[in-house]
């Protein structure tokens, strides 16, 4: 055996040791790489539509673990703003487990799919109560459920309960006599606006991630500015609309919390439907010409009126920043 001073005999040793240190070191590093990051209940109520609904694609996180963070979240903060009216939960909690599976089947998804939703209490929900904020409909049940009800579920949206409005939706405020008022999330002292209220109190306190509302007079505009949220009112008959409204403006659609949920869960949601005819066709052009588009499609004008220009690319969505604070947690 080959003798070795004591000087090599040391730098050996630090040699070995620095070794193992390294090892390690890369070994811990690849190993968290390897294993994603639990994601916190409330952690997963702050996330958007968007992002939440990539997780779930993803198996990052479950739609059983996404529908009991924002459970949670609904018994801490609604007894404050009173936006959830009704509450489905163990029907929601069933729904998410499906959601689960069909994640786990590999099957096709929707754009909406394992996300909790409420449904304004204007809206029929098969099975649930809706009362459509009036004493004389207080113990209602409906048997079937409404068209956009049906198509946000088509989307893969699970619903857990109702949200609140004035009677009959008639008003810009929301407060009734059958649930009471809604209250703003940034300040309880103030209105959320109405008549969808209880939706954008309900998405803007974190209790959903998205819901939907209806508007003939602001109702899918003025509750998400009160409550610093994401309201769009379609054009009529874009979104099918059953509402008995006296309106023929009345129209639905989602309350989102960011810019960019909103076309894809607007998306979900248009389109005819045999359920609900439009009011009338649209009478045709006296004289018609036709022209074409870039894209080489005909477009029907009138004689004397110039064609419409055509429509210019648009960057993505974006919301201004949060100048409101925070929300009740």
């Amino acid at each position: 055996m080959n003798e070795i001073s004591r000087r090599q005999f040391g730098a050996t040793v630090a040699a070995g040791g620095v070794y193992t240190a390294v090892h390690q070191l890369l070994g811990a590093a690849t190993a968290s790489a390897q294993t994603p990051r639990q994601v916190g209940a409330s952690e997963l109520c702050e996330m958007s539509a968007v992002e939440l609904t990539a997780r779930l694609a993803k198996k990052q996180v479950s739609a059983r673990e996404v529908m009991a963070a924002h459970l949670a979240q609904i018994e801490r903060v609604n007894p404050r703003v009173n936006a959830i009216v009704t509450l489905v939960a163990e029907q929601a909690l069933s729904g998410a487990a499906k959601a689960d599976e069909a994640i786990a089947r590999r099957g096709p998804i929707g754009v909406l799919h394992g996300l909790p939703v409420a449904h304004k209490d204007l809206v029929d929900t098969a099975g649930i109560r809706t009362t459509r904020g009036s004493p004389f409909y207080r113990d209602h049940v409906p048997t079937i459920d409404a068209l956009i009800v049906t198509r946000m579920r088509a989307a893969g949206a699970i619903t857990l309960g109702k949200t609140n409005t004035p009677e009959f939706g008639a008003g810009s405020q929301t407060f009734n006599t059958v649930f009471g008022a809604t209250r703003n999330p940034y300040d309880v002292s103030r209105t959320c606006g109405g008549s969808s209220g209880g939706a954008a109190t309900a998405v803007a306190a974190r209790m959903l991630p998205i819901a939907d509302g209806s508007d003939t007079g602001g109702s899918l505009r003025n509750p998400p500015a009160f409550c610093n949220v994401v309201g769009l009112r379609p054009s009529p008959g874009r979104v099918p609309n059953e509402s008995t409204s006296w309106s023929p403006l009345s129209v639905s659609g989602p309350i989102p919390r960011s810019c960019p949920a909103s076309p894809g869960a607007r998306g979900s949601l248009v389109g005819q439907s045999a359920r609900w005819p439009p009011p009338h066709a649209p009478a045709p052009l006296s004289g018609p010409q036709t022209a074409t588009r870039g894209s080489g499609r005909p477009v029907l004008r009138s004689p004397g009126v110039p064609a419409a220009r055509a429509p210019q690319p648009r960057g993505p969505a974006r919301c201004a920043p949060n100048t409101c604070g925070t929300p009740l947690s």
